[in-house]
């Protein structure tokens, strides 16, 4: 049954739903240090709309207005940048962490789990279009970019939580007569954040709360402003919002938080955007804030029976590249060594049990010994792969920084797909990685510490 809309009220179905009110442009659920959180993109000319939780009836507020935004340069050049436009009203409301039905106009918002058991791991998701490197990948293609594919699939798989491990824009610059891309919005406006995120994210928002990382694509000289209007778990703050390069420092920085799993388990998010990949040295602004977010880690780790850090860049991972024939393997970063290694060098990371990365366009887990949390690397959701396999035999022994050796390795290069972990005990969990027809490529188990990997 539902009410018959009179003189212009709203009008509310048996569910409680409001059916009269405008459909959102994209409706998800984020989670924060403070809880699950509904968002809503509403066009510039759309009121937020009202929520109805569990039955009842409950406004949501403005977390940014339509605007169009200063200039900020790409990595490229200034020349193939443009002011971004977004013509949309960000809404948001806090939701009770034990909401079963969540309703915005026709849109069933997904319920957050007490106890998340299925998570789904994607990162580096957008479709590369950038001209300093002459990438011009064919977003119109499914089969060269997948990722509205990789969203169905892993919405199918039925998760609790998904853990997006950052990188979600990509088409920073013109396609101009590229086969593939010819027509496609660009640059850091709505136009290209809906493009290359929220409509082929779509069935994967609806299926589970999010968790979002930011990845260095999301930093303040490129896609931070829409990264902090549209997916940032943080407030939305005037100063801090990327506008102003004078400010730039500020708003490449947030605050970890940790979103609870049930059963003593928990995920930490870390910010990590300004820390790049070459060193630190103590004398940079950037060394105190990195120092800063290290200990709030380590505070949040304490006392909890598995911890999962994520963040976007991989800091027990390895990296190679083959210039000229010549193999050459990368571990680590500089960065991880003269910040996060100043104070622990060989980076044992106390209460945490696995991180899990992106960055690296690929699949990648590295069993580092018990002194060490398994690193586990997700970056092979649609972007475009540009990375040279690691060998296993040669990762063997490698130390991302000192101390922390190789043991295991297992490795998926050159294809795209998604990961997935499913708790299997206290302390134990299933780690498997999709390829893009549902195949399950690798198997993994982690114990703690520890993790193995078969075919």
């Amino acid at each position: 049954m539902k009410w018959v809309f009179v003189a212009g009220l709203a009008c509310w179905g048996a569910t409680g739903a409001a059916v009269d009110q405008p459909s959102p442009l994209s409706a998800y659920m984020v989670m924060t240090g403070d809880g699950p959180v509904a968002r809503t993109v509403m066009a510039g000319m759309d009121a937020c709309p009202l929520l109805t939780i569990d039955g009842r009836r409950e406004a949501m507020s403005v977390r940014a207005e339509p605007a169009d935004l200063p200039q900020r340069p790409t990595r490229s050049s200034v020349e193939n940048s443009k002011a971004s436009r977004f013509p949309v009203r960000i809404c948001e409301a806090r939701i009770p962490a034990n909401a079963r039905t969540i309703h915005v106009a026709d849109r069933l918002l997904p319920a957050p789990h007490a106890s998340a058991r299925r998570i789904v791991v994607i990162g580096d998701t957008g479709c590369r279009i950038k001209a300093s490197d002459n990438a011009y990948q064919a977003c119109d293609d499914p089969e060269a970019w997948p990722f509205a594919r990789i969203a169905r699939q892993a919405a199918a798989w039925k998760p609790d939580l998904v853990l997006h491990v950052g990188d979600y824009l990509y088409r920073e610059n013109p396609c101009a007569d590229h086969s593939g891309c010819v027509g496609s919005p660009w640059g850091y406006g709505w136009d290209a954040w809906d493009a290359d995120f929220f409509t082929p994210a779509a069935p994967l928002l609806a299926a589970a709360p999010w968790v979002m990382v930011r990845g260095n694509h999301e930093s303040c000289l490129r896609a931070g402003q829409g990264w902090w209007r549209l997916l940032a778990a943080q407030p939305f703050v005037a100063g801090q919002d990327c506008n102003d390069g004078e400010n730039d420092t500020r708003g490449d920085e947030s605050a970890p938080f940790a979103v609870p799993l049930g059963g003593g388990a928990q995920i930490i998010a870390i910010d990590l955007v300004i820390m790049g990949e070459d060193a630190i040295p103590p004398g940079d602004p950037r060394y105190g804030q990195i120092r800063a977010i290290q200990q709030a880690v380590a505070d949040m780790a304490k006392g909890h029976r598995f911890t999962l850090a994520t963040d976007h860049y991989p800091l027990l991972g390895l990296a190679a590249s083959n210039k000229q024939g010549l193999l050459r393997i990368q571990a680590g970063y500089a960065s991880v060594r003269s910040t996060f290694g100043a104070a622990d060098p060989s980076l044992t990371l106390a209460g945490i049990d696995m991180l899990v990365a992106g960055h690296v366009h690929e699949w990648q887990q590295a069993d580092l010994g018990p002194r060490h949390p398994s690193q586990f690397i997700s970056g092979m959701a649609g972007t475009q792969e540009d990375v040279t396999q690691v060998p296993a035999d040669r990762a063997l022994g490698q130390e991302p920084v000192p101390g922390a050796k190789v043991f295991r390795f297992d490795s998926w290069t050159d294809h795209f797909g998604f990961m997935t972990l499913e708790r299997t005990g206290r302390r134990r969990w299933r780690v498997e990685v999709h390829g893009l027809t549902g195949q399950i490529i690798r198997s993994c188990i982690v114990k703690g510490r520890r993790s193995a990997c078969g075919a």
